[in-house]
């Protein structure tokens, strides 16, 4: 690296002292269950993550059944644990997913991050590095979910 210029690549895999690190760029979306589409309001109930480089693409869901009932009362409970179980079945692949676990992850990532009008709803996607998808889908649901 010649006159202080850093390919992107290089600033991806170097620490910030020099030492070799092995990150990875990774995406990842919330799952917000809004009850009441009109209102507006919502739960945050899980997390997506996706990173090409290693092949990863989890989701983990957490429901909070006492503030989801907060906001709706008479909320489907049971159908919105069934939503989330699709997405987590879906990230996982595989026949159990349908027709659409045997696409490849980047393209499952996209349709369940596709904007949608339903009562389990992708929030923005947000990028960053990490070392280990899987620890950060559980440190992502620990800051954001929990």
């Amino acid at each position: 690296m010649s006159g202080g210029v850093r390919r992107y690549s290089d600033a991806v895999t170097t620490g910030r002292v020099g030492e070799e690190r092995d990150r990875a760029v990774f995406e990842y979306a919330l799952l917000r269950v809004i009850p009441r589409v009109e209102r507006g309001e919502c739960v945050n109930a899980g997390v997506i993550v996706y990173c090409q480089e290693r092949a990863f693409l989890g989701a983990r869901a957490e429901l909070d059944e006492a503030r989801l009932s907060a906001l709706d009362p008479g909320v489907d409970v049971d159908g919105v644990r069934r939503a989330l179980a699709a997405v987590e079945a879906l990230c996982r692949g595989g026949a159990s997913a349908g027709a659409a676990g045997r696409e490849r992850p980047g393209r499952r990532f996209r349709w369940l991050t596709a904007p949608r009008s339903t009562i389990v709803q992708p929030g923005p996607i947000h990028g960053g590095l990490t070392e280990d998808p899987e620890a950060e889908l559980e440190r992502l649901l620990d800051r954001l979910v929990r």
